[in-house]
């Protein structure tokens, strides 16, 4: 199918704009399906992504058992998941029953190796900023930014950053008529429209890319460096210089953008220990038919892995699915089409 594509880096902002062309996503290659955020409460978490964003609870499922438990890392994980849909774009929110790990540090900042958004796309950006104010939550960007003339490809664009009840990062973003993908400029009535991409802290540009486009095929839509007082006032981090690179997964998806802060330097790891029960953790969801060879590939490539190797009979959904950290440690799980493990 042939669509026209208007891509553009977002995640601190920048916008690139990418001229007309035929895109057509690789059948068999590995495609994002969505990202899974491990929240303290689900009896605030739903309620707050429902009435404040919009999203829409599609379904409510227990995981549990020892293939759960393999595949997470987290022996005798008993979660309770719910996922919910925006647009078409589904996240999955995930509470740990037992055991329980840590909270978010209170202190998380931007450029914290931990960090990692998705932005979320709305129509009206002063509707949207009133309608999540409603909700009390914790901001981080003091306001929306707009982004000047002096960033040509982004210029115009405008986000805000803000928390969930147990501390996550979102963001809201708002295209002009000349950037963004088609899609968010249909006519619609909807002020929540969908999720563009999800945004990760990375402490070296180079290494990511080997992982996400040497190893898995993401495709690279291009960089910026942000920086100036917007960029400060969006992601509340003085001095703050981001270079920011975009990436699309070879099978379609939400796409992916690399978040390497240049300045400061004080942004902290991601700790050694993290388990998928702690609270920062964060895990993007993809589907491959070769989840063999895409494992294989990766283990003999010497990349740190959360399940030891491909684990059968999970994630619900899926035949088989395998955890890989990436360089900075955030999580990419992937799955195997029902049928073909």
């Amino acid at each position: 199918m042939h669509v026209r594509l208007r891509v553009v880096l977002v995640g601190l902002m920048v916008g690139l704009t990418v001229g007309a062309g035929t895109i057509r996503a690789q059948p068999n290659a590995l495609s994002v399906e969505g990202v899974t955020i491990t929240v303290a409460d689900l009896d605030r978490a739903v309620p707050f992504y429902r009435d404040a964003l919009s999203f829409v609870p599609v379904d409510t499922t227990t995981w549990t058992g020892p293939s759960m438990g393999r595949l997470l890392g987290v022996f005798g994980a008993r979660m309770q998941v719910v996922a919910m849909r925006l647009g078409d774009e589904t996240i999955r929110l995930m509470e740990f029953r037992s055991p329980q790990g840590r909270p978010i540090p209170p202190d998380s900042r931007s450029n914290d190796l931990w960090f990692q958004h998705i932005a979320i796309v709305v129509r009206n950006m002063d509707c949207a900023y009133e309608r999540v104010r409603e909700h009390d939550v914790t901001q981080i960007s003091l306001r929306p930014q707009t982004l000047p003339e002096s960033i040509p490809a982004a210029a115009g664009i405008s986000a805000f950053y803000f928390q969930d009840p147990t501390g996550n990062t979102l963001e809201l973003i708002h295209y002009p008529p000349d950037k963004g993908r088609d899609r968010w400029h249909r006519e619609t009535e909807a002020l929540f429209l969908g999720i563009d991409h999800t945004a990760i802290a990375t402490a070296d540009t180079e290494e990511s890319l080997a992982f996400y486009r040497d190893q898995l095929g993401f495709e690279v839509l291009g960089g910026s460096v942000n920086f100036g007082l917007e960029q400060e006032r969006l992601t509340g981090v003085f001095g703050a210089r981001v270079r920011i690179t975009a990436l699309r997964p070879p099978g379609g998806g939400i796409g992916v953008e690399l978040l390497d802060y240049q300045a400061p330097g004080t942004g902290r790891p991601m700790p050694a220990d993290t388990k998928a029960n702690d609270l920062w953790h964060w895990h993007v969801r993809a589907r491959t038919a070769s989840l063999g060879a895409t494992t294989q590939r990766l283990l003999d490539a010497g990349r740190s892995f959360v399940s030891p190797g491909v684990v059968e009979r999970a994630p619900p959904g899926a035949d088989a699915g395998a955890m890989v950290r990436g360089p900075s440690g955030h999580a990419l799980l992937l799955m195997s089409p029902h049928g073909q493990p």
